[in-house]
C-alpha cells in the first residue's frame, strides 16, 4: 500500500483519479488529506468536514470488477471493512444505512462514495472515497451527525485507523471469490433497520411502511411491503422516514 497525504485539496477522489489517469497507480494506493475543499458524497451532495479532525480518504481498487452488473459488490467490501475496523475499537450499533452511509445507533458518523471507471481495454478501475467523522465534536446545522469522539468520549488516531481500514479491504477482496455468499449475508445483517418495520417515501413524495430485506446484486433496496410483495428501489427513489 502506497499512502499519499496532502495537506488541502479540493478532493481525494478527484486527486487519485487524476493520478491514475496519467500514470500506473499501485493498486490500494491512498490519499488523505487534513482538508477537502469541495468534498462531495452521493449524487453530487456536499460533505462538509472540520480541518484536521476526521478521516478523508480515497483508495484507488483494481483488478476486483470486471463487468458492470458485479460493480456492488465493491460496495459491501468497503462497508464491511469499514464496519469490521470500527468494531475493533468498540463503536457500539455499527451499521451500514443503504447505499453508503456508516452509521452508529441513529446517527451517521462516515459516508462512501465510489467511482468507477472503464478502460480501454475493459478492465473496471475503482476510487473509493470514505468520509469518516472521527475527532470532531461540533456539527451545527447536522441534527444526525456524530463522530467516534462524541460517540466514545475519547480521541482517536486517524491515521492507525485508515491503515486498519486499508488492510481489511485488501482482505476482503483477496478472499472474496470463495466467501462472496458469506460476505453478503454479513453485509446484509450490518443493515440500518434491516427486519424492523420503517416508515419511508418514494420519489413521488408517497409514505409507506415496510421491512427491509436486504440489497440485490446490483444494489437495489428490497423492501417487504404490506401486501407481502418484494419492491426493489434505486439510489433516490426511496428513502426512509426516522
Amino acid at each position: 500500500m502506497k499512502l499519499i497525504k496532502l495537506d488541502a485539496i479540493d478532493s481525494t477522489n478527484e486527486f487519485l483519479k487524476g493520478l491514475s489517469n496519467k500514470h500506473e497507480v499501485q493498486n490500494f494506493t491512498v490519499v488523505t488529506a487534513e482538508n477537502q475543499l469541495k468534498g462531495k458524497g452521493q449524487m453530487g451532495s456536499k460533505w462538509d468536514s472540520e480541518s484536521g479532525k476526521n478521516l478523508i480518504m480515497s483508495v484507488l481498487i483494481k483488478n476486483f470488477l470486471f463487468d458492470n452488473e458485479t460493480v456492488f459488490n465493491l460496495n459491501v467490501v468497503v462497508s464491511l471493512a469499514v464496519i469490521r475496523t470500527l468494531k475493533k475499537y468498540n463503536i457500539p450499533e455499527l451499521s451500514v444505512k443503504w447505499p453508503n452511509d456508516i452509521m452508529s445507533a441513529n446517527k451517521k458518523i462516515g459516508g462512501i462514495l465510489i467511482e468507477n471507471s472503464i478502460k480501454g481495454e475493459g478492465t473496471i478501475t475503482s476510487i473509493v472515497g470514505l468520509g469518516l467523522n472521527v475527532n470532531q465534536v461540533q456539527f451545527e446545522y447536522l441534527p444526525r451527525a456524530s463522530s467516534l469522539a462524541l460517540i466514545c468520549s475519547s480521541f482517536f488516531d486517524k491515521e492507525e485507523i485508515l491503515l486498519a481500514i486499508v488492510d481489511e479491504m485488501e482482505l476482503i477482496t483477496e478472499n472474496y471469490q470463495i466467501s462472496a455468499s458469506q460476505l453478503w449475508n454479513e453485509y446484509t445483517n450490518e443493515l440500518f433497520r434491516v427486519g424492523i418495520p420503517s416508515a419511508f417515501t418514494d420519489e413521488n413524495e408517497n409514505n409507506f411502511m415496510g421491512i427491509i430485506k436486504g440489497v440485490s446484486s446490483i444494489g437495489k433496496l428490497q423492501i417487504l411491503l404490506e401486501d407481502d410483495s418484494i419492491c426493489e428501489y434505486n439510489l433516490k427513489e426511496v428513502q426512509m422516514l426516522y
